[in-house]
């Protein structure tokens, strides 16, 4: 990634201390658990930032999803309304949100963000759902909410089927709370231990873009979408409300470019905050990555703890995907002592999982060069798949990988440095299997980069830079989802 000088200073200071980071402590290893498969149903999440309802009195409205009745509730966009858009519902007394439409794929698990309104004292409400348009029946526990901060409930409603969706608020009389970013997963999405039925085939996938390890430190804006200086769960405006014609600056993140074309094919994005943690199996955190099928972690600068990193690599060991973005040595953005190069590898070399799972090292190098000494091949579906064929990439300070067919036979170069044989030195992408899960590495953040970060960032358009980066970018993301 292309580096203003005040970083590259701050930067060599940060070089100094690298030799006094510590390594994590590791835990025992943990026990594999199975990935979910799964699918969001059309129109979701909803996050309520389309429509317009601003009175209290009963009425439908026309959302991303479909329409909607608010019942002593309506459509909140002021300061004191807790919301990640530009709105949520706010409702009180016993008001009620119900769909007016049928989720004609069933729900497996729904969530739901909640928030107390303003200065408003606790309520309580529910999720009901019926089966016939008409008879609705509660599922899950009451709900108390009681902060000012959206937290998320979940319900594991699994019905099949045509379902409709009602939210109720049962207590707290006059005082006001506000509902937003309601998920659900199509009956079926979650992994067999439900005894659910098999998804549909719709082809659509989860896709989970990391903003938890600093990836918006200095002038990094490796997210999709930032919201009040963070990279809230769901990027906004709603993914609902993207169409074929939709462009890149509908987010604001340097990397929205890649979101927004996954959603026009027709999978979901989801950002994991900073403040949150990776997990993996702990069905208490909605964001878990058993929920996704693939992991994209863009030049972290903070460095997994040993708990991460045992979550990462079970993950791609059961079957998820990976995709890693490194940067240059001398790239420490928050001057922690660790680059990401570092980062990278001190998740494949120091884990409880197994050492060099993957099969290749990150350098410790910084090039800046055009290549077009790309792996020739018809039948590579990330070189030349769906989204078609990759013929170059262009670093603009960033590094390369040294390959190891010894400790992972998959392991396979994609692209490498102009002066390089396509053998296992000075790759600058590669790809490679661990266990049932998929992984691609790329050693430099400009190729994602569309140009249009967050206001302050100075960030450059390599995304658009040649034909191939996008290209790059979507085959992987497709390969790792196991799309093709």
């Amino acid at each position: 990634m292309r580096y203003p000088l005040r970083w590259l200073a701050a930067s060599v200071l940060s070089l100094s201390v690298l030799s006094c980071a510590q390594q994590e402590n590791l835990p025992a290893p943990a026990v594999a658990v199975s990935t979910k498969a799964d699918v969001s149903s059309p129109g979701f999440p909803e996050g309520f930032d389309t429509g317009t309802k601003s009175a209290y009195t009963t009425g439908s409205v026309t959302l991303g999803s479909g329409s909607w009745t608010l019942n002593d509730a309506l459509l909140g966009n002021t300061t004191a309304d807790a919301k990640t858009g530009a709105q949520s519902v706010r409702m009180r007394n016993v008001g009620s949100l119900t769909t007016n439409f049928d989720l004609t794929t069933g729900a497996g698990v729904v969530t739901v963000q909640h928030a107390l309104y303003g200065s408003d004292a606790s309520s309580q409400w529910e999720l009901w759902v019926s089966q016939n348009s008409g008879s609705f029946t509660k599922v899950g526990s009451t709900v108390t909410t009681s902060s000012t901060t959206l937290s998320t409930a979940s319900f594991t409603v699994n019905l099949s089927g045509n379902v409709r969706l009602q939210i109720r608020k049962t207590s707290g009389g006059t005082n006001r709370i506000n509902l937003d970013n309601v998920t659900v997963e199509q009956y079926g999405s979650s992994d067999g231990g439900g005894g659910t039925t098999p998804p549909p085939a719709t082809g659509a996938k989860k896709f989970l873009f990391d903003g938890s390890h600093g990836e918006l430190a200095g002038n990094a804006d490796w997210v999709l979408d930032v919201n009040s200086g963070v990279a809230s769960r769901y990027p906004s405006p709603a993914q609902s409300g993207i169409t074929s014609t939709t462009p890149e600056t509908y987010w604001t993140g340097a990397i929205s470019a890649w979101g927004v074309a996954l959603v026009k094919l027709g999978h979901t994005v989801e950002q994991l905050p900073a403040g949150t943690s990776i997990t993996y199996g702990n069905s208490s955190n909605p964001q878990d990555l058993s929920n996704y099928s693939v992991f994209v972690v863009d030049e972290p600068n903070t460095v997994f703890t040993a708990t991460e990193k045992t979550a990462i690599l079970q993950f791609v060991q059961n079957g998820g995907g990976l995709f890693m973005i490194s940067d240059h040595t001398i790239s420490d953005r928050n001057n922690d002592g660790w680059d990401s190069p570092e980062i990278w590898n001190d998740l494949m070399q120091n884990n409880s999982v197994k050492a060099n799972p993957f099969g290749f090292s990150v350098n410790m190098d910084n090039i800046v060069e055009n290549s077009t000494n790309a792996l020739a091949s018809t039948t590579n579906p990330i070189m030349n798949g769906s989204q078609g064929k990759v013929s170059q990439l262009s670093f603009h300070n960033g590094a390369t990988m040294t390959l190891s067919p010894t400790a992972n036979s998959t392991v396979q170069g994609l692209v490498w440095r102009t002066s390089a044989t396509q053998g296992n030195s000075l790759a600058m992408a590669a790809s490679s299997t661990f266990g049932a899960g998929r992984v691609v590495i790329i050693g430099d953040s400009s190729p994602a980069d569309d140009g249009t970060g967050s206001p302050g960032n100075t960030v450059y358009d390599g995304w658009n830079e040649n034909v191939s980066h996008a290209r790059l970018h979507l085959n992987a993301s497709l390969w790792l989802a196991k799309l093709q």
